[in-house]
């Protein structure tokens, strides 16, 4: 099977999230419906400053195993966070601290986040804001049968991403996410270019499936709208555009590397 990176242009469009969550590599998935210990605070994030970002990568050691370093996780099992924008984040660690994200491997992530007061986690958010994200490559095989025959299996998601589909509700991906996926921190709509596929794809399904613990839950029902009717080849598609998904000027730097003895 062979692959390729693809980009986006510009087109209109709501928002195709891909969104952060911490674990710990030697923890293993958590179900559904285990039982979770929560932090009992509201976290207010008008009484901080802007993250520190030298502060941060301090507070983020604890992310390491599993995301790496600079937040590029060395495996597909755990988003990449790097490039995400601080204010999004801080927002999701929050979501987690406080157990109203809990779905899966992010319930092991609580003891790890529950302690940490508002400040730090903008410190953290804003250390991972001045990471580069790294990028996949997108699945460029040929789909064989199905509405889409004829298509690679990219350039499905890749026709959702720029145009939607205007005769089902699909709005496009590009107007809050980017041509390239790097999102839009004003209203924290998330940098996805380049996560993984296997994690796009089971986002899509939980807002596909319409259930969230958030209490602000206004950009969750915005994808579980959009992604209502979405198949589950469309779905895997676009997981697979979006890990593909990347600036032109990434191709220029590699092509301009030394090469390695």
């Amino acid at each position: 099977m062979r692959h390729a990176r693809v980009l986006a242009v510009a087109a209109l469009a709501v928002p195709l999230i891909a969104v952060v969550a911490f674990a710990q590599s030697s923890v293993s998935a958590v179900p559904d419906n285990a039982p979770v210990a929560v932090a009992p605070l509201e976290i207010d994030f008008s009484k901080t400053r802007p993250g520190d970002a030298t502060a941060g990568q301090a507070k983020a050691s604890t992310c390491a195993a599993c995301h790496g370093a600079d937040g590029n996780s060395p495996i597909d099992i755990y988003p990449r966070l790097a490039g995400q924008s601080e204010r999004y984040v801080a927002r999701q660690v929050a979501l987690i601290a406080n157990g109203q994200r809990n779905e899966g491997a992010v319930a092991a992530m609580v003891p790890f986040v529950q302690n940490l007061t508002a400040q730090d986690m903008r410190d953290i958010g804003a250390y991972f804001a001045t990471q580069k994200s790294g990028a996949g490559v997108a699945d460029d095989a040929q789909v064989s049968e199905g509405p889409y025959a004829g298509m690679k299996f990219f350039e499905i998601g890749q026709k959702l991403y720029r145009g939607g589909d205007a005769s089902r509700g699909i709005p496009a991906c590009i107007a809050c996410h980017g041509p390239t996926g790097t999102g839009n921190p004003g209203p924290a709509y998330p940098h996805i270019g380049g996560q993984y596929a296997g994690y796009v794809a089971q986002r899509l399904q939980r807002y596909r499936a319409g259930q969230t613990g958030e209490t602000d839950a206004a950009q969750f029902k915005i994808m579980a709208q959009v992604s209502q009717a979405l198949t589950g080849q469309e779905i895997q598609a676009l997981a697979s555009y979006v890990q593909g998904l990347h600036d032109r000027a990434d191709d220029a730097t590699v092509a301009a590397a030394p090469a390695q003895p």
